[in-house]
């Protein structure tokens, strides 16, 4: 067993846990328990565990909850008070587990149930060390984001992103019409700007116009302009859009969307460089430089015959490509804590873990914009000091990640550790067979701990551990 006077008789990379109990032979069992894979300093009372705390720092404080002077709770709110990443297991009987719970709601992260497997102590130490790890990050997240790389409004780290980036910069000096592909809400929008800010077209205008909301009998006037008289509602001359980006550059979003008559149109324009307002016969010249988005397979449109193939070649100068938030999941975090930071929440310090980890494991069909609106809708209904999974959309299902079938890789489990490699299948049975059993009860723990042959309590202890969320299996709410 390790004592404090050993710990200090040298260095020790190995992660420090301090156990407090009053009685000497939970003390060894602790140390033999743990004391091959952590530094391990024992304390025999609450008062000698509060001497250690106010002159050494420890990554996780296990301590029995009831003993003479000074208690668990003590030895608790010292340690939120003077290191607050430090993570605390409560120990207890059974008769005294709801003394735990209330424990776990002034900041402890887990309890043990007397008696308890060595296993099961070995597994909630690595997980509230694993908590602290993720605390540590989540608390970076916002200094990181103040810094991350901002190409015009395009922001990111990923490789991904990185590799846009420099394509537009390369292509925004040549007068080159370019196409943004990619999925709704990645930026093609942002990106046009950035080309046009890249530019030396850059002090002129830029005209963005999103060609799919334009009414149909109303597109070809927008664009070109039309004259006084011209149709029904046309008191006065107007110039298109073109005209208004002379100079500059002219961003025709979701160009996949335009009428055929008005893509012959526009593909003369392109070519001739000059345009004619509707109701006359005299050209306008115009310099323009267009930049085109579409989210459609424009290729595929052609051989439709949705998409002239000529206005296709046309605007066919150089093709960027928009990489979906799926491609760049590092940079989710950053992204939610940018967000976050921009909200009018002062208040709020950030992400709860699980709640990052719920974020970067989405989908996210709806790309950056949907990232940013689910961000939103949590910043207005967050009660705490960090959000939570629970404050993100509830009907945003398809956020969380689904459960998986658990895969048993024993080539490369065989080479790691023997417990980090049981721990990881342990981990995986235990989240899918919650997940299963949750979807056969529709969420309802009482009959669920029937099944399951466990106490309720024990049950809601074991989903919470494995993220497992009661209010996802509950019908028809």
């Amino acid at each position: 067993m390790s004592t404090p006077e050993a710990r200090e008789q040298g260095p020790d990379a190995r992660p420090a846990v301090l156990v407090v109990d009053d009685k000497e032979n939970m003390l060894k069992l602790f140390a033999r328990i743990l004391g091959d894979a952590y530094a391990v300093t024992t304390a025999p009372d609450g008062a000698r565990a509060l001497a250690l705390l106010s002159t050494r720092a420890f990554d996780v404080v296990v301590t029995d909850i009831q003993m003479p002077g000074a208690d668990g709770f003590a030895v608790l709110r010292e340690v939120k008070r003077s290191s607050p990443d430090t993570e605390v297991v409560l120990v207890t009987a059974y008769a005294s587990v709801p003394k735990a719970v209330e424990a776990i709601k002034e900041g402890a992260y887990d309890y043990l149930s007397k008696p308890f497997d060595p296993d099961e102590v070995a597994l909630v130490v690595a997980r509230a060390l694993e908590r602290q790890r993720q605390r540590k990050d989540a608390a970076g997240l916002q200094a990181r984001a103040s810094r991350m790389p901002d190409f015009h409004g395009l922001l990111g780290t990923s490789p991904a992103l990185r590799k846009t980036h420099a394509l537009l910069a390369q292509v925004a000096a040549r007068e080159l019409t370019v196409v943004l592909t990619g999925e709704t809400g990645t930026g093609k929008e942002l990106a046009a700007r950035a080309l046009h800010r890249e530019s030396p077209r850059r002090d002129r205008p830029f005209v963005a116009v999103n060609c799919g909301a334009l009414p149909a009998d109303l597109v070809e006037s927008e664009l070109f302009g039309h004259a006084k008289g011209a149709f029904t509602g046309a008191t006065g001359a107007k110039a298109g859009l073109f005209e208004e980006a002379h100079g500059g550059t002219l961003f025709l979003d979701e160009v996949g969307d335009l009428p055929l008559p008005v893509q012959v149109k526009l593909n003369r324009a392109l070519q001739e460089r000059e345009v004619r307002r509707v109701g006359t016969t005299t050209p306008v010249t115009v310099d323009v430089r267009v930049v085109a988005a579409t989210h459609r397979d424009l290729a595929a449109e052609v051989a439709q015959g949705r998409f002239r193939e000529d206005l296709y070649y046309r605007l066919d100068g150089v093709t960027v490509r928009m990489p979906s938030l799926r491609e760049r999941r590092e940079d989710i975090p950053l992204l939610a804590m940018h967000f976050l930071s921009i909200a009018r929440r002062p208040e709020l310090e950030g992400f709860t873990p699980e709640a990052l980890q719920v974020l970067t494991a989405a989908p996210w069909p709806g790309n950056v914009r949907q990232l940013q609106n689910a961000v939103a809708r949590a910043v207005a209904m967050a009660a705490g000091p960090r959000i939570t999974p629970e404050d993100l959309p509830p009907e945003s299902g398809p956020l969380r990640p689904a459960a998986t079938p658990v895969a048993l890789p024993t080539e490369a489990l065989a080479k790691r550790p023997y417990r980090e490699a049981v721990d990881q299948v342990r981990d995986a049975v235990s989240r899918d067979y919650l997940t299963a059993l949750m979807q056969e009860f529709s969420g309802n723990v009482t009959h669920a701990a029937e099944r399951a042959g466990m106490e309720r309590e024990s049950l809601h202890r074991l989903l919470k551990r494995y993220g497992v969320r009661t209010e996802d299996f509950k019908r028809g709410e």
